[in-house]
Parts: C-alpha cells; sequence; structure tokens
C-alpha cells in the first residue's frame, strides 16, 4: 500500500492507516467509509456528540459507553465500534475528525482517486459539477471526487484544492490583486 508519508507521520494518520490496514484484511474498506461519514456528520450535526469527543473530563469509559451506544444507534459496523472504543481508550477522540479524513485519502488513493475541494459562491448546479469533474479528471490524470461547499465571502468564481495545488479563481482574489496592484 502506498500512503503518503505525509498521513502516516501524524498521529491521525496512523490511526487511519491501522484502521485501513484492519478493514482491508477484513474487505470491509466501504462499510468503514460510510460508517466515518455518518460519523462525520453526527459530528457536525450533533454538538453533544462532538462535546463528546474533545471533553477531557468525560472519563475514558464513560465515552467509550456513550459512544457504543451511539455506535448502535446509528448502525456502525463492529470493527468502526472497536476503532471508536481504542481511540477513547487511548484519549484520542479529539482526533477523530483529522482520523477521517486521513482514511478517506488512503482510500481514495488506493482507488487512484483524488479528492477536489471545491468552494463557490453560490451552490453549483449538477451539470456544473459534472463539467469540473471531467475537466479536472482530465487534467490530473486520474479519477476526481468532488467536495463542495460555499462560501459568499467569493462574490464568485471558484477555488479548487486539490492535495497541495489550489486553483483561486474567485473575484475576491481578483479584486484583491488588483487592489494590491493599485497601491503599488
Amino acid at each position: 500500500m502506498d500512503i503518503s508519508a505525509g498521513i502516516q507521520a501524524s498521529l491521525a494518520g496512523r490511526y487511519a492507516s491501522a484502521l485501513f490496514d484492519l478493514a482491508s484484511e477484513a474487505g470491509t474498506v466501504t462499510a468503514v467509509e460510510s460508517d466515518l461519514e455518518k460519523l462525520e456528520a453526527g459530528l457536525h450535526e450533533s454538538p453533544e456528540l462532538a462535546a463528546l469527543t474533545t471533553n477531557p473530563k468525560i472519563s475514558r469509559a464513560a465515552a467509550e459507553k456513550a459512544l457504543w451506544g451511539v455506535s448502535a444507534i446509528m448502525g456502525l459496523s463492529e470493527l468502526t465500534q472497536n476503532f471508536l472504543g481504542v481511540l477513547a481508550q487511548n484519549r484520542r477522540l479529539s482526533q477523530l475528525p483529522q482520523v477521517i479524513r486521513a482514511f478517506r485519502a488512503i482510500a481514495a488513493a488506493q482507488r487512484g482517486e483524488v479528492t477536489a475541494e471545491v468552494t463557490s459562491a453560490h451552490a453549483l448546479t449538477d451539470a456544473q459539477l459534472a463539467d469540473l469533474k471531467t475537466k479536472l479528471t482530465a487534467r490530473e490524470g486520474r479519477t476526481v471526487k468532488l467536495s463542495t461547499k460555499v462560501d459568499p465571502e467569493l462574490l464568485g468564481g471558484l477555488v479548487v484544492t486539490i492535495g497541495s495545488k489550489r486553483i483561486d479563481g474567485s473575484i475576491r482574489t481578483r479584486l484583491n490583486s488588483l487592489s494590491q496592484a493599485m497601491k503599488a
């Protein structure tokens, strides 16, 4: 398995790499990836769940017990439940968002995919997303998975981030560049 050294060097990357190895051996990478997406959504939607993962006053046993309950309600796989228990026991639940991102990156790399984070001033239509995906796939030479978000402060245009590369075609950046040029 070819995992970038940057991912493996981070604490979250080591946990994600171990989880990926276990999921690969069990043939459940897709299920675990789906579980982690549910968890990520839960962290964003539930302040209580987010607090559970970041509050140092909650004991290891209490956090583990609470996560078992949450896992059962969410319908998470046994491997994911056990992994959350390990994070709770090692007091690493605060790293869960980074672990999820690292796992997603490892799984995508194994599939030969790359994720492009697309930020736009307004929500893009399905046709625009399909066109952008086609162009980015041709540019990168491998399958591109789009992750979108809206930031009205861009005013217009797009900011596309693929790994360490950034393509900034936002109106805000163009206006800032013009403003800097006029000051000189």
